[in-house]
């Protein structure tokens, strides 16, 4: 299982760039069966506040609700897991907040690889990051 980034989810649906293939291989896989990820509903509704700033907020909610049913079961973001995510936010000074809470999620989950245009989750004890370019979705398609 590995664990979706919101950059993931935007660059999917998103304007020209090189993530965009790569991303919409990825969610292509997912949808597919071929790939298993999951994400929090904290990034969900993260991609649904970045794409209502550029779409309409019925296109934000249609593509979030998408999401959240592709991604599902999500994993929750508990007491535990907070509380390791703040641990990693102290300590890793690249990471903000609310990736370190996702790093430990991802940690705590058993996941493969966390993916994400983020190279801020690069280096992080006991996570494997993987960047959503073509290599990078090309090992996880392997």
């Amino acid at each position: 299982m590995i664990v979706l980034d919101t950059t993931v989810l935007v660059y999917a649906v998103g304007t020209e760039h090189a993530y965009r293939g790569p991303c919409q291989d990825l969610i292509a896989a997912v949808t597919e069966g071929a790939v298993h990820a999951t994400t929090t509903a904290e990034v969900i509704q993260e991609f649904c506040h970045i794409r209502s700033r550029r779409r309409s907020r019925s296109d934000a909610v249609v593509l979030a609700q998408d999401f959240a049913e592709l991604l599902s079961p999500l994993q929750a973001v508990d007491e535990q897991r907070l509380s390791s995510g703040l641990d990693l936010f102290a300590t890793q000074p690249s990471l903000g907040s609310f990736d370190a809470v996702l790093a430990a999620v991802a940690r705590e989950t058993g996941a493969t690889s966390l993916v994400s245009a983020d190279r801020a989750f690069s280096g992080i004890p006991r996570l494997r990051h993987v960047l959503p370019d073509r290599a990078g979705v090309a090992g996880l398609l392997e």
